[in-house]
């Protein structure tokens, strides 16, 4: 276990690297010009001294490999720097935002989860009649739509059309932040969040579907029949331990998608979280906050992969007796 996660660990290092380095090398390379962005609509009034000053002042004026050098020795002192569009720390920012995103994540993680590892359990012990037939429709139609298109068709369905829910934001507008009640921020929350969670359905019920058919056509499963055990029986007994390991390796696995989809659903829900925070920096050409939440995201991602094969190894206990061995 000590060498496992010392791998891990170094794994984890050189992925921080490498994605901090690759983030700073495009969005410095980008037609984008950071100090337009900062100056704003205030350009035609700043002359080319103080536009100098200001280039100094962030650092801009500086040598690429020397400006991310400055910034890595930064991060290792715990100084994340300062916003460009927010003009506060990033760190500070990051924890705001991060708050918000990962609720959205975590109701469309866990809703995802539960409703797609029941519809693959349904299709599976009624495959071939009309049932899988409709759940199989159902999550190939929801793999081939993207998060963006199903998330504007949300919106104005249950929050246009119907006034269901609100249009956007995170939380009614107009209304003073120590006013603002838990149930207004579900009420803003349940539509992205669902919007999330039902496009993420469709890979984990497929996946759990045809594992559970391997299962139910095994020996063992036959001679369990023979032997005049029922379908509940026989899904309690041996087809849900078996078909448990892949579902909560590929739910595990998806943290990388769900943070993808999340900036999408963010940006049409104008939802303010980490991926709404991405898209101004990127689009601001905000070196340092970009890379905090590159840096937030790589670790979430990260800390979902290494979740899953620690839980793999707790539910099945062959991974311990064949690394003993080997």
């Amino acid at each position: 276990m000590a060498l496992f996660l010392c791998g891990r660990v170094l794994r984890l290092l050189t992925l921080l690297v490498a994605v901090s380095l690759l983030s700073f090398l495009l969005l410095s390379l980008s037609p984008i010009d950071p100090v337009r962005a900062y100056v704003g609509a205030d350009m035609l009034r700043v002359g080319p001294e103080q536009w100098a000053n200001i280039a100094a002042y962030w650092g801009l004026d500086r040598p690429l490999h020397e400006r991310f050098f400055r910034w890595g020795a930064a991060i290792l002192r715990g100084d994340w720097g300062v916003s460009m569009i927010f003009r506060r720390p990033v760190l500070e920012i990051i924890g705001e935002r991060a708050v918000a995103s990962l609720a959205l994540m975590l109701t469309a993680w866990i809703f995802s989860g539960i409703f797609g590892f029941a519809l693959g359990v349904g299709a599976a012990m009624k495959q071939g009649t009309w049932i899988d037939r409709v759940i199989k429709w159902y999550c190939l139609t929801l793999a081939s739509t993207p998060s963006f298109w199903f998330g504007l068709l949300m919106l104005l369905t249950f929050a246009v059309w119907l006034g269901w829910f609100p249009v956007g934001l995170g939380v009614p507008a107009g209304v003073l932040a120590h006013e603002v009640t838990l149930s207004d921020r579900l009420h803003h929350l349940l539509l992205p969040a669902l919007t999330l969670g039902i496009t993420g359905v469709a890979g984990v019920a497929l996946h759990t579907r045809q594992k559970l058919i391997e299962v139910l056509q095994s020996d063992y499963v036959l001679f369990a029949k023979a032997r005049g055990e029922s379908d509940l029986q026989l899904l309690r007994r041996h087809g849900l331990r078996n078909i448990a390991l892949p579902a909560i390796t590929l739910q595990f696995a998806s943290f990388s998608e769900l943070f993808g989809g999340s900036v999408l659903a963010e940006q049409v829900f104008s939802y303010p979280g980490l991926g709404q925070t991405a898209v101004q920096a990127g689009l601001r050409g905000d070196v340092p906050l970009l890379l905090g939440v590159v840096i937030f995201s790589a670790l979430f991602v990260f800390a979902g992969n290494l979740t899953a094969e620690l839980l793999y190894r707790l539910i099945d206990p062959r991974l311990k007796l064949k690394e003993r061995y080997l």
